[in-house]
């Protein structure tokens, strides 16, 4: 039900699950598990599958271990790489023009961090009119508890529930676990 003209197309996007991202958070190795199985119905499906990779100066150099992709989530030739420099996925980049070259007006999301990337990327699709399924056991974050933050489980709980109540006219939003993942329009 997007409110994108002529986009009825469904699009796996995979924020950050970079090595620097993953090292040590929260259910690490079960969401990548969930993520790859994803990917692997995707490219079944022949659903467009889009990777986004972070960079930043002091944490995720260009080119560095830290900023490379998890080797457990090998990209296929052909599947678009965005690359940011922003919390949300659209700001300064080209995934809108990717999204619109493959007519996708939804989106079904995994990755890291839950509270940032993910939020930020999640809302900015919302606001420009895609729906947007957040995959509820396939987003993670890492512990950031010292400096006042809530335990990375509760979260991702929290990120979950406050998802499936989100509205606005013309589009949807809402969680579904993996294996409940639909790629169907709507």
């Amino acid at each position: 039900m997007t409110t994108l003209s002529d986009r009825p197309g469904t699009a796996l996007l995979v924020i950050d699950v970079q090595r620097g991202v993953l090292e040590d958070a929260f259910n690490r190795d079960a969401v990548i598990a969930n993520i790859a199985a994803l990917v692997e119905r995707a490219r079944f499906e022949q659903v467009p599958v889009v990777w986004v990779q972070h960079s930043d100066e002091e944490n995720l150099p260009l080119h560095s271990p830290q900023w490379e992709y998890v080797a457990e989530l090998p990209q296929a030739d052909g599947e678009p790489v965005v690359h940011k420099k922003y919390g949300d996925a659209f700001e300064a980049t080209d995934l809108e023009e990717r999204l619109a070259e493959r007519r996708v007006g939804r989106l079904v999301v995994t990755g890291a961090s839950s509270d940032a990337c993910i939020r930020s990327t999640i809302h900015g699709a919302f606001t420009r009119g895609y729906d947007v399924t957040l995959v509820s056991d396939a987003h993670t974050t890492g512990d950031l508890s010292k400096w006042g933050a809530p335990s990375p489980e509760l979260v991702v709980a929290h990120t979950n529930l406050y998802w499936d109540y989100t509205s606005a006219p013309g589009r949807t939003a809402g969680t579904a676990p993996t294996a409940g993942v639909s790629f169907a329009a709507g």
